[in-house]
C-alpha cells in the first residue's frame, strides 16, 4: 500500500434482515484496517433491491455495529463529504453510467419480458444470458439500430447488461489470495440497470466505491464470482487506475466444515448466528441473538476478530485497541473459518472474568430484572459478583448461579441426599448448629477450620458432609467457595436454612 493512499474502506450491508456473524466479522475486519492505517470507516446501505427491503433492518445494523463498538465515520445517519449514504437516494447518479457504458460498446439494451426469460429457463434448465446465445434474444444487438430507438421511443421496458467479452482472462491481486484470474466466456451477462431504473449491485458497487474515493475493499469469498464484472466495469468506465484494492475473505463454516455456516445450522444446533435477536416484522419469528444470549460485546468482537485471522502468536485474548494494533491482511486464513460454539463460550467466560464489576454491573442488573428481581442492593449485588464471576458463561447467568445469596432456595436436591442420610449426619449438623450459635467471627477464613475439625471428631469424611451442607445453603450442588457462602449469607440466615434443610433430609 503506498505510504501516499488514504485509506477509506466501506461496509455495504443490505437491509433485507438480521446481521449474520458473517456480516459483522467482515464489518469488523473493515473497521480494524481503516484504524490500524488512521483511515476512514464507511457504512454504506444498499438498498437498490427493493423488493427485498426490511422496514427496521437499517436500524439494527446501525444498532449491532454500535453494540459492537464499530463506529462509522460516515453513514446515513453520520453524513460526510461523499453522501448521501443509501444508495436508493443516489438513484439518479447511475443511469448515466449505463448509458455511458451502451455507448462504447461495452453493454446494451435487453427488451425481454420477465415471462420470455422464464421461458427460455423452460427450454435450458441451465440458461444463462451471454454471448452464446444474446443473439438470438431481444437486445439492441439483435435488433436493428431503428428498431432499438423505436423501443426507447415508445418507453418499452428495458433493462441494460454489460457484454461479456468470449474470449478475455481477467486477472487481479487480491491482498488474501494473491493472483485470482477467471475465463470471461463462463461468465453471463449480468443486469446492470434494472427496469425500474435502479442499478444492480455489479454497477452500484462500482460507482459508489469511485465516488466514495474507497481505497480497499474488504468483502466475503462469496462474491468472487462477481469479480471480475466489477473489474471490466471498473475499466470500461475509465477508472482502472483508481480502482480499490481488494480482499475476498475466507467464510465462516458450519461447525463441521462442510459449507457456509446459516442460521438454519444455528437453529438446528442451538446457538445464534446473529449479533442480536432479529423479529421478523412480517411473520413475527424471533432469531435470538449473541447479544441476548448473554454475550460481552467484548467477546463477541474478539472471538470474531481471530475467526480467520490469528497475529501469529498463541494469544487469544484481545481487546479491540489490540486488535487494532495488530491487525494485518497477512495474517488473514486463506481458508474458510470452522465456527464453534464452544469456543465462542469460553471467550466470553474470560472476558467476563477479567471484566471490572463496573462494567458488568449493568448487564447483571438487566439479568436481575428479567428475573423479576428488582429490589436488591447494589453494593451486596457487586460483592455476590466478585464471588461468582468466574462461574458465569453468559452475564445472563448471574441469578441461576447467585439467587440464593438473595431469597431462600425455592428447591432443595433432597433426593441427592435423602439416599445415605443417617442419623450421625443429623447429630453432626445439630452440634454444628450449637457451634454456629455461639460463633462471633463469621468469616470464612474462620468458619472453615471451624467445620473441618468438627468433621475430624465426628469420624465422617469430609466430603459426606460438604455435600449436603451445600446443599442447605444454595438448594443444589453448585455454587462457589462454601464457605464464602456461609460469611455472605450470614449467621442468621445459615442457622435458619441449615435447620429447614435438616427436616427435609431426616
Amino acid at each position: 500500500m503506498s505510504s501516499q493512499q488514504k485509506v477509506r474502506v466501506r461496509f455495504a450491508p443490505s437491509p433485507t434482515g438480521g446481521l449474520h456473524l458473517g456480516g459483522v466479522r467482515t464489518a469488523l475486519f473493515n473497521y480494524l484496517f481503516a484504524r490500524h492505517h488512521q483511515g476512514e470507516f464507511i457504512l454504506r446501505i444498499e438498498d437498490t433491491d427493493q423488493t427485498r427491503f426490511v422496514s427496521g433492518a437499517e436500524e439494527y445494523i446501525n444498532e449491532c455495529l454500535a453494540w459492537c463498538g464499530i463506529s462509522p465515520d460516515e453513514s446515513p445517519s453520520k453524513p460526510g463529504a461523499f453522501g448521501p449514504y443509501r444508495q436508493s437516494e443516489r438513484k439518479s447518479s447511475y443511469r448515466q453510467f449505463a448509458e455511458q457504458l451502451v455507448a462504447n460498446g461495452y453493454a446494451y439494451y435487453a427488451f425481454d419480458t420477465a415471462d420470455e426469460l422464464d421461458q427460455q429457463r423452460k427450454l435450458q434448465p441451465n440458461f444463462r444470458y451471454s454471448h452464446e446465445n444474446r443473439m438470438s434474444l431481444r437486445n439492441s444487438l439483435s435488433l436493428s439500430e431503428a428498431e432499438t430507438k423505436a423501443l426507447l421511443d415508445e418507453g418499452v421496458p428495458h433493462t441494460i447488461r454489460i457484454k461479456m467479452s468470449e474470449d478475455e482472462v481477467v486477472s487481479f491481486e487480491d491482498m488474501i489470495r494473491g493472483r485470482v484470474s477467471f475465463e470471461t466466456k463462463l461468465i453471463d451477462d449480468k443486469v446492470l440497470l434494472k427496469a425500474d431504473g435502479m442499478p444492480t449491485y455489479h454497477l452500484a458497487v462500482v460507482v459508489d466505491d469511485k465516488a466514495m474515493e474507497i481505497s480497499h475493499i474488504f468483502r466475503g469469498e462469496e462474491w468472487l464470482p462477481s469479480a471480475p464484472v466489477h473489474l471490466l466495469l471498473w475499466e470500461y468506465l475509465g477508472w482502472k487506475d483508481q480502482m480499490p484494492q481488494w480482499a475476498h475473505l475466507p467464510l465462516i463454516l458450519k461447525p463441521d466444515g462442510n459449507g457456509k455456516l446459516s442460521k438454519r445450522d444455528g437453529d438446528r444446533l442451538g446457538f445464534p448466528v446473529y449479533a442480536m435477536n432479529w423479529i421478523d416484522p412480517k411473520t413475527g419469528d424471533l432469531t435470538k441473538g449473541f447479544r441476548e444470549l448473554g454475550f460481552l460485546p467484548e467477546a463477541f468482537v474478539n472471538m470474531l476478530g481471530v475467526l480467520g485471522w490469528n497475529d501469529g502468536t498463541d494469544q487469544e485474548l484481545f481487546s479491540i485497541d489490540e486488535l487494532i494494533s495488530k491487525f494485518s491482511v497477512e495474517r488473514i486464513s486463506k481458508s474458510g473459518a470452522k465456527f464453534d460454539f464452544e469456543k465462542a463460550k469460553w471467550f466470553n467466560h474470560e472476558w467476563i472474568k477479567k471484566s471490572d464489576n463496573e462494567n458488568l454491573m449493568p448487564y447483571i442488573e438487566k439479568a436481575l430484572a428479567m428475573a423479576g428481581v428488582l429490589d436488591v442492593n447494589l453494593d451486596r449485588v457487586n460483592t455476590v459478583l466478585s464471588v461468582v464471576k468466574e462461574r458465569l458463561t453468559y452475564v445472563s447467568d448471574f441469578w441461576g448461579q447467585a439467587s440464593f445469596f438473595f431469597e431462600e432456595p425455592k428447591e432443595y436436591d433432597v433426593d441427592a441426599v435423602k439416599p445415605k442420610w443417617n442419623a450421625d449426619k443429623t447429630i453432626f449438623f445439630e452440634n454444628m448448629l450449637a457451634e454456629f450459635e455461639k460463633q462471633e467471627d463469621w468469616t470464612a477464613s474462620t468458619l472453615e477450620p471451624l467445620f473441618k475439625n468438627k468433621v475430624a471428631q465426628s469420624g465422617m469424611k469430609i466430603g459426606e458432609l460438604m455435600m449436603p451442607y451445600r446443599i442447605m445453603l444454595v438448594g443444589g450442588k453448585f455454587g462457589p467457595d462454601v464457605f464464602v457462602i456461609t460469611e455472605l449469607l450470614g449467621k442468621e440466615t445459615v442457622i435458619i436454612r441449615v435447620k429447614k434443610a435438616l427436616e427435609l433430609f431426616k
